[in-house]
């Protein structure tokens, strides 16, 4: 978003002139700041969708980055800007993936949290409660996604379709899948850079053929690099979770992260404290990795913890060998505690969209 014009500052007698069109702008993001997103309760502008806003001519344009839930978003910011007097059209560009109705990012500030461990679980926790769900591997230094649901090195198809040509998706365990791992040659390191992996990035993100989907979770790569960004803003994410261990220096490394998800208005949407404890043969638990990073950031963010993971082996295993103990054990904590933040999650976006 271009730098706000800061109209308490004096200008009599310091030879600064000012840009009109800063003040036209201004006025527009003060009309858009009063469309609220009935999910997230926050405004359009604070949330990131508004982006690449541009007047030219006293016309308006602006890049709309929604859900397929959220087109009513369209007519809303239309109507707020038609008591601008100068504008003589406001032109918006609906950047959505389309059949997908709400997308989130699945982050953390470092490696080796278990984050794609996460994102595979969660995302059997939301099919086992119904939802259609797909799950993209963004993870383009560590594509580990298709593992852990027992894809191995399947073959992608490319198709044609109204709007050119597609990937399609497989499917494990009634979840659509894309990874980068699925182009790439086994045992061979993705040594992707610059233009070539933000082109890749981009045809992952907008070149899928998902069909109706309820959820598309994305997997991000760790960190605040360049993939992440180039993700975060290309693709119409709603909100993101971050997981976290309970260690001081994993807590540290995901600050980072939420300053980058905050400087692009991408809001947080709840912790997943993973690895939280380990639970012994007689149910006694047991902190392997230290207390309280999950409640720290939580209470940080003012953001909900949404579920702790106990260390538990099973969990790897599923992760080798394509079945995810949410999945292959419904009687497990770890499944118990996955299935609460899928109901969590469905809590907050089902009663927006309608047929969900």
């Amino acid at each position: 978003m271009p730098e706000k014009l800061d109209l308490n500052k004096s200008v009599v007698g310091e030879g600064v002139q000012i840009n009109p069109a800063n003040l036209l702008q201004e006025e527009v993001i003060q009309l858009l700041k009063q469309v609220i997103e009935p999910t997230l309760k926050n405004d359009i502008v604070s949330l990131g969708m508004v982006r690449n806003l541009r007047i030219v001519d006293n016309y308006v344009y602006l890049r709309l980055y929604i859900g397929s839930r959220q087109q009513h978003l369209d007519a809303e910011i239309k109507a707020v800007l038609s008591s601008l007097a100068w504008c003589k059209k406001t032109y918006i560009q609906v950047c959505t993936i389309p059949g997908v109705k709400t997308t989130l990012a699945i982050s953390s500030g470092k490696g080796g949290v278990g984050k794609s461990t996460t994102a595979v679980n969660l995302a059997a926790a939301l099919r086992l409660t119904g939802a259609k769900v797909g799950l993209l591997d963004a993870d383009v230094y560590g594509p580990n996604v298709p593992q852990m649901l027992g894809l191995g090195q399947s073959e992608v198809t490319v198709i044609d379709t109204a709007n050119g040509q597609k990937f399609l998706p497989l499917e494990a365990h009634g979840i659509k899948v894309m990874s980068v791992g699925l182009l790439a040659e086994p045992d061979h390191p993705l040594a992707w850079r610059g233009p070539v992996l933000h082109k890749i990035i981009t045809q992952f993100i907008h070149d899928v053929e998902w069909g109706e989907l309820d959820y598309l979770l994305i997997d991000l790569p760790p960190g605040t690099g360049d993939a992440q960004i180039t993700i975060v803003q290309e693709s119409p994410i709603c909100g993101v979770i971050l997981v976290t261990t309970p260690q001081q220096v994993a807590v540290a490394d995901v600050r980072r992260s939420i300053y980058m998800f905050r400087q692009v208005g991408v809001p947080v949407l709840g912790i997943i404290e993973n690895m939280s404890y380990f639970i012994g043969i007689n149910g006694e638990e047991t902190p392997i990795f230290g207390s309280g990073g999950g409640e720290k950031l939580s209470n940080e963010l003012q953001a909900p913890l949404l579920g702790k993971i106990p260390l538990d082996p099973r969990i790897c295993n599923g992760g080798d060998t394509g079945q995810p103990l949410t999945l292959a054990d419904s009687s497990s904590t770890t499944n118990q505690v996955f299935i609460h933040i899928a109901m969590a999650l469905e809590a907050t976006f089902i009663a927006f969209s309608g047929d969900l």
